[in-house]
């Protein structure tokens, strides 16, 4: 279903660090200006105020507010957005998109997702939930497991056969959303 929304609220990525995230505050602020000629109004919640997507010149409003749950909701029931973008945050803006989604504030106050829909988001945020959907079209993945010990890993690395990848549940833009903990990615041995 296609949607023509008047006010679209923007996620951004939080904090940048040296080498990480800037990226999302150059396609945030193309998002914004996108939308603008659109003559769709834009709300942003950002707390960084070091980014061009901040500057008063850009998007309609702007929260400087940290993107959590509780604060992201009393913006949304403020603002009363028809939409909502999430993928010009990074997995800040994901997972909270998420938290937004599976806590029913997205639908109690009728705000759509533009783009990616959500259960690609969850899909694609869950690393067992990932492999599974590849490994059910066809496409081939590196043999792994989700451990959450040092024990676990070890016996998973035996298990797979060196050499091995090791990938945390975590990222530098935020935690994603493995459930299990630490993901172990055979690099050699495909399924």
């Amino acid at each position: 279903m296609r949607i023509h929304p008047n006010k679209v609220l923007i996620l951004g990525s939080g904090g940048l660090r040296i080498g990480q995230a800037g990226e999302f505050d150059y396609s945030g602020s193309q998002a914004i200006k996108a939308l603008k000629e659109e003559n769709i109004r834009t709300i942003l919640v950002n707390p960084n105020i070091a980014t061009v997507q901040t500057d008063a010149s850009m998007a309609d409003e702007v929260y400087l507010q940290p993107l959590t749950l509780d604060i992201v909701t009393s913006i949304i029931e403020k603002e009363q957005p028809d939409a909502i973008l999430l993928g010009f945050g990074g997995q800040t803006a994901l997972n909270l998109g998420l938290d937004l989604h599976e806590a029913g504030v997205l639908k109690k106050h009728g705000v759509k997702i533009l783009g990616t829909p959500i259960d690609a988001i969850s899909q694609t945020e869950d690393r067992d939930a990932f492999k599974n959907a590849l490994e059910s079209i066809g496409v081939k993945s590196p043999k792994s497991v989700c451990v959450t010990n040092v024990a676990d890993a070890l016996t998973a690395a035996e298990s797979i056969g060196y050499p091995i990848m090791m990938r945390s549940g975590f990222s530098l833009g935020g935690i994603t959303r493995t459930r299990k903990g630490m993901f172990f990615s055979g690099i050699t041995n495909f399924n």
